[in-house]
């Protein structure tokens, strides 16, 4: 999105910390980090600008134009072949020069025009492109910062919906009100209801689904219900008494059939799309309740995630699959709360430059982001102190 707007996307990183891997590709660096926790997109901006400080040297890389296309500034033992210069006046935004003295002779002091799409090594090796001005996110207008600031949380949520698009096709279709069969000595089979046999209603009630099927049995306390099944074209009124038994120490009554899956795929991607829904809907209340009745109990940071994916780990791919789709959905509608720091915030100051017809000051912005920065800063260190007392302490 920030590429359709014409912003310079200046590097695509997946994690956080030291680089591992780095391939540059047109104008963007794609880097591959060591620490395994989320990643980010660097745009250019004001507070991303490429800066030679005065003093410094670097080596620059010229074209046949004799223009500056690549600027060493890591300060290597191994730097690119060039021109060594020592910096003494340097604009890679506006004026695109670099002045300095050409081999440290202070008699000989050089400027040379730098290529718009010039690349800079910094000081972690990394090779970027330079921000000139106007590919910078400040000089977008309101609609492109909007749509960029968005599209960040809107494709964690997208994200989450394709994990539980692929999920349905990983466990059984969805269950039906068809008999696949019944157990040994079980009061379905002691009514003599068969496999291929296909509930319709119980108590009178019609049965859409196989969940309606369970709330009913277990709603029944045990008493006997009235059930009409269609068997081999023809229904038949039987009667039968559920059993209780005790799952998880919890009471549940069952009369011991299994249902028939429908491994139809419209109707298992029609379960995924469902359950993304559903799950975002949920997410979204949860968020509302905090607002209403906060506690650090109802949030959860790395060390709470870690713990609850290690224990869902043990159940299985698909356990991981889901758990996985509702973590990115969450981390999306999350990512959009309002408060500075987070993009809600971002795009709350849009649709305040969008409203007074002119952006904040980028003084008042940096202030407002750093006092949201701040607040994040004390909110995570209280969610990951409590994390460690409930996971390991408690």
């Amino acid at each position: 999105m920030a590429k359709k707007s014409g912003i310079l996307v200046r590097e695509f990183s997946i994690g956080m910390g030291p680089k591992l891997f780095q391939k540059r590709r047109k104008t963007t660096t794609y880097t591959i980090r060591w620490l395994p926790l989320g990643g980010y997109v660097r745009l250019a901006g004001a507070d991303d600008e490429s800066k030679l400080d005065p003093g410094m040297t670097v080596v620059l890389q010229l074209n046949d134009k004799n223009e500056v296309v690549r600027i060493d500034a890591s300060e290597s033992d191994l730097p690119i072949e060039g021109i060594p210069v020592q910096v003494t006046k340097a604009d890679l935004v506006d004026a695109l020069i670099i002045s300095g003295y050409e081999n440290g002779d202070e008699d000989k002091p050089v400027t040379y025009h730098v290529n718009h799409d010039a690349t800079i090594i910094d000081k972690n090796k990394t090779e970027l492109i330079i921000a000139p001005r106007d590919t910078q996110f400040q000089q977008a207008n309101v609609w492109q910062k909007l749509a960029t600031n968005f599209a960040g949380p809107f494709m964690n949520i997208v994200l989450g919906f394709v994990v539980f698009l692929i999920w349905t096709f990983t466990v059984p279709g969805p269950a039906t009100t068809t008999v696949a069969k019944t157990t040994p000595n079980s009061p379905a089979r002691v009514a003599k209801i068969e496999s291929g046999d296909k509930i319709l209603s119980i108590n009178g009630k019609k049965m859409n689904s196989f969940a309606d099927v369970s709330l009913a049995i277990n709603q029944s306390k045990g008493k006997a219900l009235q059930m009409k099944v269609k068997k081999n074209g023809k229904i038949n009124s039987v009667v039968v008494k559920p059993k209780v038994a005790k799952i998880q120490k919890q009471k549940v009554y069952q009369i011991g059939i299994v249902a028939q899956s429908n491994e139809n795929a419209g109707v298992k991607l029609k379960r995924g799309w469902d359950t993304a829904v559903s799950t975002t809907g949920m997410i979204f209340s949860a968020v509302g309740n905090l607002f209403r009745h906060f506690s650090l109990n109802k949030l959860s940071g790395p060390v709470g995630i870690y713990s609850q994916t290690s224990q869902v780990s043990q159940m299985g791919f698909t356990y991981v699959l889901a758990f996985l789709a509702m973590i990115s959905i969450n981390l999306g509608i999350v990512n959009l709360i309002p408060i500075p720091g987070l993009d809600g915030g971002k795009l709350l100051l849009n649709l305040i430059e969008l409203v007074r017809g002119k952006p904040i000051s980028e003084d008042h912005e940096a202030v407002v982001e750093l006092i949201g920065f701040g607040l994040l800063l004390l909110l995570i260190i209280a969610v990951t102190g409590n994390d460690i007392y409930r996971y390991f302490i408690k």
